[in-house]
């Protein structure tokens, strides 16, 4: 179990996010097992939760915190919280893109791929779509996901978990 303060941010982007978000000081992140995503489970102000953590590209993690899990800690955006966490072999279940969800409906044999997937294996698959930076490769890659799983593709391959030699990936930027 890893123990450490971190403030609470606001993210900038989207302008009226309900969510905030932690950067785990690097000393934290250095004790998990990989620079890509980690799934967690731990405590924050004493309140239990359950995550995955992503990569900031700069060889650490941040964790994304949802207004509920906030409201429970007693915790307000600039507050600086105590969290507890360890790696888990638990992966909690990713929430499905609304695109991702609407396309996979429209390709019958995708659809039946993505059901035989494991957690891990739709996390890769949904945090390769959702890093892509524009629209147009985020579509691309979406049709590109379901031909691959309509034809017996079971992991997405070829990037960079960690957004350390790429530089696709990074903490939000707080807002101001």
């Amino acid at each position: 179990m890893t123990r450490f303060k971190a403030e609470l941010q606001r993210p900038a982007s989207p302008p009226r996010a309900t969510w905030s978000f932690l950067v785990l000081p690097s000393a934290a992140s250095g004790k998990l097992p990989a620079r890509g995503q980690v799934a967690v489970a731990g405590t924050i102000n004493g309140q239990p939760f359950s995550a995955m953590l992503d990569p900031d590209g700069k060889g650490s993690h941040w964790l994304k915190v949802d207004r509920a899990l906030r409201l429970k800690a007693g915790a307000d955006v600039g507050d600086t919280v105590e969290v507890m966490l360890a790696p888990t072999d638990d992966v909690p279940e990713p929430r499905l893109p609304t695109d991702l969800r609407e396309a996979l409906a429209a390709t019958p044999a995708a659809k039946s791929a993505w059901s035989g997937l494991t957690a891990r294996q739709r996390h890769d698959w949904i945090f390769w779509i959702t890093t892509a930076k524009r629209d147009d490769t985020r579509a691309k890659r979406i049709a590109a996901a379901c031909d691959m799983l309509g034809s017996g593709k079971r992991r997405v391959c070829c990037f960079d978990r960690s957004g350390i030699y790429s530089k696709g990936l990074s903490a939000p930027e707080p807002a101001g």
